[in-house]
């Protein structure tokens, strides 16, 4: 039976016309669900072995994209699919599927922002690692003490706690606990570069510096004030008087709480810097520039004391004595309740005691 022309335009269109269809339900499956620039990212996560239709399936999931079928076919079409890198990702909603299908497959996965504030000591840096799944705790304070490793890396001490630079960065999950180390001591030595002048000058190794600028780190509130407490601290390692620097006795215990009484006397430990006239035997955390630079360059004051007033800043005294009247001072002002009990004072006066009664070789050469 002959087909009329009719029959045979009407038998076209209904072969063509579903072709028309796909063609632009295909190309609408092209274009990014949103064109709103300001929408947040969705960080999504792509597994190791994960196929492309369970992959198409999170992204259409999370509304990154419009079509799963037309995403496989284009992952397909362009051969992305066989470059696919696992990780964690982050995606816009104004992607369009080809930007999303490189990013796959280059592996531009997403970096977590940490900030290691001034001071941080290494087992505070270690729960902000893990808090964002960048590396395990465990596994970070392990390599942070491989002294092979920290030989490698050039710091002077069995651990790698003081040569941390405090600072922002930027890191993949999962990332190697030796490339996080080894980011933020390059960081260290990049900014030592411009102090290296100075400390060839000074009479401190390298180490003594850095545990100096930790403590430093702790005391002090305004960079101001720095260099002036670089100084209280040099002055009594000159006359070997021992340093008092309640944060070291903070560091042994791993708390930065308010130290009571009996933390002077009872906490057994060589950072306890009441009960011994060293330097405790490590950074007491990763101290800034301004702290480094502080010691490398004291200021040239007589002080041997000082006292936190309740605004951040101190009181500085030359003698024990005047060091009693500051501390009344602060009391008496209510800025800050604090008052030497009789073991606190007694253990001053046995620091002062011994101080007369033989002369201690400073650590400084």
């Amino acid at each position: 039976m002959k087909l009329t022309r009719f029959k045979k335009v009407h038998i076209l269109l209904l072969l063509v016309f579903p072709l028309f269809i796909f063609a632009g339900l295909y190309l609408k499956g092209l274009q990014p669900p949103s064109e709103n620039k300001n929408l947040p990212p969705k960080i999504i996560e792509i597994q190791r072995g994960e196929g492309l239709i369970d992959i198409a399936q999170k992204l259409y999931q999370n509304g990154i994209i419009k079509n799963r079928v037309v995403f496989i076919i284009e992952a397909l079409r362009s051969g992305k699919n066989k470059e696919f890198k696992a990780g964690e990702y982050a995606f816009y909603p104004y992607q369009t599927i080809r930007e999303i299908l490189d990013i796959i497959a280059k592996g531009k996965v997403f970096q977590h922002k940490i900030t290691v504030f001034e001071g941080a000591t290494l087992w505070q840096i270690a729960d902000i690692l893990e808090k964002e799944s960048i590396c395990s705790k465990e596994e970070f304070l392990k390599w942070a003490e491989n002294k092979e490793f920290l030989r490698k890396l050039r710091i002077p001490s069995d651990t790698a706690e003081g040569f941390l630079y405090p600072d922002t960065y930027f890191f993949a999950k999962n990332t190697p606990c030796p490339q996080i180390i080894s980011t933020m001591v390059k960081n260290f030595w990049e900014k030592w570069k411009s102090l290296e002048p100075l400390a060839q000058k000074s009479n401190l190794t390298l180490r003594e510096i850095v545990i100096l600028a930790s403590i430093v780190e702790k005391e002090a509130f305004y960079d101001s004030e720095k260099p002036i407490i670089a100084a209280v601290y040099l002055n009594r390692l000159k006359k070997g008087m021992p340093l008092q620097a309640d944060p070291t006795i903070n560091y042994a215990l791993k708390s930065f709480r308010r130290l009571t009484y009996k933390d002077y006397r009872s906490v057994k430990s060589p950072y306890n810097t009441y009960l011994h006239n060293d330097l405790p035997p490590t950074p007491i955390g990763n101290p800034s520039l301004s702290s480094l630079k502080a010691v490398l360059t004291p200021a040239k004051v007589p002080y041997l004391y000082f006292v936190a007033d309740g605004t951040g800043k101190h009181i500085f005294s030359k003698t024990y004595k005047e060091h009693l009247k500051a501390i009344n001072e602060v009391k008496n002002n209510e800025v800050k309740k604090a008052s030497p009990t009789e073991e606190l004072r007694a253990l001053n006066e046995e620091a002062i005691d011994k101080n007369s009664q033989r002369d201690k070789l400073s650590i400084l050469r």
